[in-house]
């Protein structure tokens, strides 16, 4: 039965367990091995292991959210303000994005999200929100490279999710609570039920909806371009457009008029669809709805049958950046009889209407699903395992409470932008057996291939109004001036009553506005495509037991790609007994990631807000024409040296594990740091960028501030170490706890001269936006029918910069303190089915350091914490949970 299980495709796992009995843990793992299953201190590498009891005791649903609350190496982030990433949360292991760690399922590999992060690493990984929590039976978190066994990605680790393969039973769950703010409400109820296949079989199904209201975390808007809670009141700017009552504003600084008058506050609590600032900084409104299955069924004559997969559907909605009047996209503009429009000025005329400004509210609905089939069995000596997996995920995107600038008073206020989609076939066939070379235990021989197809596409949307160029995308679309003098046209409308002046530069006939719903433009047919490739890979590994204290592991993996070529990658790992206690072990091995479909197709024009100023930035693919045309180069595969040491020990009851690594990555893909766009001919770099764009056919060319790509920009090394201790105690009255210590230590290098890739404030913000140090003491006890759990996590310092101006020296960086959270939780066994829980999370309603004046300067408007840490910020959270077992 072990040979039969560790035969699989990415050697399928038999489910880990974290046993208690007659007071001990027993961890026993497979993840990262081909051979017998070992404890986790007996293991040549690190696994971390936890049960569907560790797992349920988190106190999260959301399964990002239980495994930053298990694991100090791995964090999550919250980020609001950021297009997909709003929907789907970026993770990292052990300093690393999400795509550099692998993600199994029952030992094969998770299929990828639709979503390509827009900026940094610009991540395209799993997303293992869609694997309801209650469906796990175990996770086992391999915190070491292992490219050589599973293939591309796993270059800083492997988690394995092993899901539940009960035969009969089940249980139901209600879980709801909110923040100690009286904000964010949330409500998941989970079930999961397993039943007989016949005689030898079993089906296990799980559910979960989960609904999440928003939170908001922001003070009122007021930056050095506009102020609502502190209008510039100085001498020339009581009214930026001149003399008279408001009707319109120039881009320009703050002004009280506008903030003051009766139209502007009047619009002001719709100026956001969410919130009471019209910046409501914090976690998206969610609705969940997430299944998945596990199946097997004993054939007969030593072969299973087995299959699992997954549906998934969730609508999440967010704000993107607020535009106050006055801005570049809320200025006055000439309409053809020479009348000014403006549609924060635009009181009950046609078309748009934002007296108080917009913020963009931006929707996603996201649908993942995938099936697998498989067969395995035994054949003489040779353990056999064939099967094939299908996945799928899309982000359907959704943008309303805006408008497309360029359509002036034709441009309707809700888009359908298109749709962003990942699909993944893999064929995978593996073989195993034992050889007896005479060793101290017979050697593991496992052999293995496959091939996977992978296409990413970005649809063409189907709402044109979405990417429309409208008239007002250039400047002086009638033709109303030339050489600064009214023409035949211009007169005209002169003569009819337009206040036109054709001598004045800042006159509105000279205005051109962005292209495209504004926030995030619909693909057109010219940003529309499809990425595609295929792979296919061998690997062989072999492990045995040399000596009664020896074990060692080879492997080695040769993967070729369609688009990258191919690459041949190993890895040696081995565990030496000491004596009965202390056991030394380490590895080293090669691996290699290549970037996406996705992250070679992704495109896409958004706005940022540098220095608070809004401006359009574009995306677009490093392989063609356009980034090409700015002087970005197409991806090659990134490649990496692991190496560890460790030292593990078993004293009696307590295990203690102690891991050190270096992960050393050698053309690292990431973003370019922001190359600036103008229109202006004095403006150097800029300026060839812009006649780049122009050359390349973009439209809207020239209402683009600023452009990126991903590209291969940098060598970086990780040094790190984990330590792990469990300890459980039996007392004399029959009471028991257990203790548990897991602390990381992780530090980030950039090797590599980035001159042209990153600027300052980018390479100082890769190397120090994370806490270097990690911990989490968790501590359980029981007594009779009452169960405990306290839980103290700390996030070490980190530092966020800012730069001068674009590209220049930094002007310095805001260092956030250290943070402890303290969770604690009790239960109450009510009968032999039903279970209550209450408990609160950050019961002491800890908050991370509020940005200062220099972190104000970097994350601008309305923001009081650093909304891209991995440290959470939205205050303490209380909740009830009832249980009933069947």
């Amino acid at each position: 039965a072990v040979a039969l299980f560790a035969a699989g495709a990415a050697a399928t796992s038999a489910p880990a367990v974290l046993a208690q009995g007659a007071g001990e843990i027993e961890e026993v793992v497979i993840t990262g091995l081909r051979g017998k299953p070992r404890s986790a201190v007996d293991s040549p590498v690190a696994v971390d292991v936890f049960n569907a009891e560790a797992i349920e005791a988190s106190s999260f649903q959301d399964t990002t959210d239980v495994l930053q609350s298990l694991i100090p190496s791995y964090g999550v982030s919250r980020v609001p303000v950021a297009d997909g990433l709003t929907f789907i949360r970026p993770a990292t292991l052990r300093g690393l994005p999400t795509h550099h760690t692998l993600v199994l399922v029952n030992g094969k590999r998770r299929h990828r999200t639709a979503l390509v992060e827009l900026g940094g690493d610009g991540t395209q990984g799993p997303d293992v929100a869609t694997i309801p929590s209650i469906a796990i039976g175990s996770v086992e978190v391999l915190r070491d490279g292992a490219s050589s066994q599973y293939g591309s990605d796993a270059i800083a680790g492997v988690i394995n999710f092993n899901l539940k393969d009960a035969a009969e039973g089940g249980s139901i769950s209600v879980d709801t609570g909110q923040q100690y703010e009286g904000d964010g409400f949330q409500t998941t109820v989970q079930g999961n039920i397993g039943f007989a296949l016949g005689e030898n079989g079993f089906l296990n199904i799980s559910g979960e909806y989960n609904d999440i209201e928003f939170t908001e975390r922001a003070e009122q808007y007021c930056t050095g371009s506009f102020c609502i809670t502190n209008p510039d009141t100085s001498p020339g700017n009581s009214n930026v457009i001149g003399s008279g009552p408001y009707t319109g504003a120039a881009a320009g600084p703050s002004d009280a008029t506008i903030v003051n008058s009766p139209e502007f506050q009047a619009a002001l609590p719709n100026a956001s669809v969410e919130g009471d600032t019209v910046l409501p900084w914090g976690q998206p409104n969610l609705e969940a709805l997430r299944f998945f299955y596990n199946a097997g069924i004993d054939l007969g004559n030593d072969m299973e049958l087995y299959s699992f997969g997954n549906y998934s559907q969730s609508t999440g909605d967010g704000s993107f950046f607020y535009r106050f009047p006055g801005n570049s996209v809320l200025s006055d503009r000439r309409l053809q009889d020479g009348s000014r429009w403006n549609p924060s000025t635009n009181f009950g005329g046609s078309g748009p209407s934002f007296p108080a400004g917009f913020t963009p509210r931006f929707e996603g609905e996201v649908t993942d699903y995938s099936a697998l089939i498989g067969l395995r069995g035994v054949a003489g000596e040779w353990s056999w395992d064939v099967s094939g997996r299908y996945g799928y995920s899309e982000i359907d995107y959704t943008l309303f409470n805006t408008y497309n600038p360029s359509l002036g008073p034709q441009s309707p206020t809700s888009f359908n932008p298109g749709l962003l989609s990942n699909e993944e076939v893999q064929l995978q066939f593996d073989i195993s057996r034992e050889l007896d070379f005479g060793l101290a235990s017979p050697a593991v021989l496992a052999l293995g291939a496959s091939y996977m197809d992978e296409e990413y596409i970005v649809e063409e949307s189907s709402d044109p109004a979405s990417y429309a160029v409208g008239d007002w995308a250039v400047s002086d679309p009638y033709g109303f001036c030339s050489e600064g003098a009214a023409t035949a046209a211009g007169q005209a409308v002169i003569a009819n009553g337009s206040d036109l002046d054709c001598a004045n530069s800042s006159d509105p006939v000279y205005r051109a506005f962005p292209v495209g719903s504004n926030g995030f433009p619909g693909y057109s047919p010219d940003f529309a495509g499809n990425f595609t490739r295929d792979s296919y890979a061998v690997f062989a590994d072999l492990s045995a037991d040399v000596t009664d204290r020896l074990f060692l592991q080879g492997a080695a993996r040769f993967e070729d790609y369609s688009d990258f070529g191919n690459e041949l990658v190993w890895k040696v790992a081995g565990l030496y007994r000491l004596t009965d206690t202390w056991a030394v072990r380490g590895s080293v091995g090669t691996g290699f990631r290549a970037p996406t479909p996705g992250q070679q197709g992704t495109i896409n024009v958004a706005t940022i807000l540098p220095f608070g100023v809004p401006i359009a930035s574009g995306t677009f693919p490093p392989g063609g024409p356009v980034a090409q045309a700015l002087g970005a180069e197409e991806l090659t595969a990134e490649t990496s040296e692991n190496y560890t040491l460790g030292l593990t020990a078993q004293f009696d009851k307590l295990t203690l594990t102690i891991d050190g690594y270096i992960i050393d990555i050698n053309d690292r893909t990431r973003f370019v740091s922001g190359r600036d766009v103008s229109t202006d001919p004095t403006a150097g770099a800029a300026y060839d960028n812009f006649l780049a764009l122009e050359a390349a056919g973009v439209p809207g060319a020239n209402t683009i501030g600023q452009v990126r790509w991903i590209t291969n920009a940098l060598d970086t090394r990780n040094v790190g170490m984990d330590i792990v201790a469990t300890y459980p105690l039996e007392w004399s009255n029959g009471q028991t706890s257990n203790l548990q210590l897991a602390y990381n230590y992780n530090e980030v290098s950039i090797e590599s001269d980035t001159t042209g890739f990153l600027d300052n404030e980018d390479q100082f913000d890769f190397e120090n936006g994370i806490p270097k140090h990690r911990f989490i003491a968790t501590g359980t006890h029981q007594v009779g029918d009452f169960s405990f759990l306290a839980r103290l996590s700390y996030f070490g310092e980190w530092e966020n910069s800012q730069e001068q101006f674009n590209g220049g020296p930094l002007l310095g960086a805001q260092t956030f303190g250290a943070t402890y959270f303290v969770d604690l939780e009790g239960s109450y066994q009510v009968s032999d089915a039903i279970r209550l829980t209450v408990g609160g999370r950050n019961i002491f309603d800890e908050f991370p350091d509020e940005l200062n004046e220099i972190g104000r300067a970097d994350q601008c408007c309305g923001r009081l914490y650093d909304s891209g840490t991995i440290v959470p910020w939205q205050g303490g959270y209380y909740y009830g949970r009832l249980q009933y077992n069947f």
